[in-house]
């Protein structure tokens, strides 16, 4: 699984082009996708620290697939827009969106917006390494679908709470990846991807490290374990 800062979901393909190149000469890795499609097959295999998101697509709206991601996802959203009325600034914010620029906007301008994203991130993980020991019980809350761990609080997703929870379940053992997919996606439509990718928030939001994770560990070829102390 591949993890960039931004994902640029434009359909002008010669703008998310030229912003991706300029955010990479400031260190700031970009995906680019020009339609709703693209944007949702890139969450399969793939994570992103901010969302760029153009309100007209083409066929398709920017409001809507905010929504759509939003059921998922949590990851911030930056809409960008030649549609200039208070509206729908207004309707950008309220399902989602955490930002609404308008263009015509300076790439410096837009790349200042991202970085401020990026570091508050950064500062929020290097807070939580701070205070977390790693070594305390998890308590599961089931009212407001969040867990605690290491002295860290995760307000996570439906489908996040119910994986975790039967991690956590299954705490110190191996589960089989055909274990994780009926115990929480039954017979909906799943793919390696799309587990790979909620492994991934999951992680985002309890390990210190999300790149080097101790609780929740991939077993290569069979599935996943949550290594707990008892």
């Amino acid at each position: 699984m591949a993890h960039y800062n931004c994902l640029i979901v434009d359909d002008e393909v010669e703008l998310t082009g030229m912003t991706a190149e300029y955010f990479g000469m400031f260190d700031v890795s970009s995906f680019t996708a020009n339609d709703r499609d693209s944007c949702l097959k890139f969450f399969e295999e793939n994570t992103c620290d901010v969302i760029l998101l153009d309100v007209n697509l083409g066929q398709d709206s920017g409001f809507e697939l905010c929504k759509k991601l939003r059921e998922e996802y949590d990851t911030p959203i930056l809409f960008i827009s030649a549609r200039q009325s208070d509206d729908d600034v207004l309707i950008a914010l309220n399902i989602g969106g955490d930002d609404y620029i308008k263009k015509p906007y300076t790439l410096s301008v837009l790349l200042a917006k991202v970085k401020v994203i990026l570091r508050r991130q950064k500062e929020s993980i290097s807070s939580a390494k701070e205070t977390s020991s790693g070594s305390d019980m998890p308590v599961i809350d089931h009212a407001t679908m969040s867990i605690n761990i290491g002295g860290r609080h995760a307000q996570l997703k439906a489908r996040e709470f119910a994986l975790a929870e039967f991690l956590y379940n299954n705490r110190n053992r191996i589960v089989t990846k055909n274990e994780i997919f009926d115990a929480v996606w039954g017979d909906s439509f799943f793919s390696d991807g799309t587990l790979n990718v909620h492994i991934r928030r999951i992680r985002e939001k309890i390990e210190q490290d999300p790149n080097d994770p101790q609780i929740i560990k991939t077993v290569w070829g069979t599935g996943y374990i949550m290594e707990i102390s008892e």
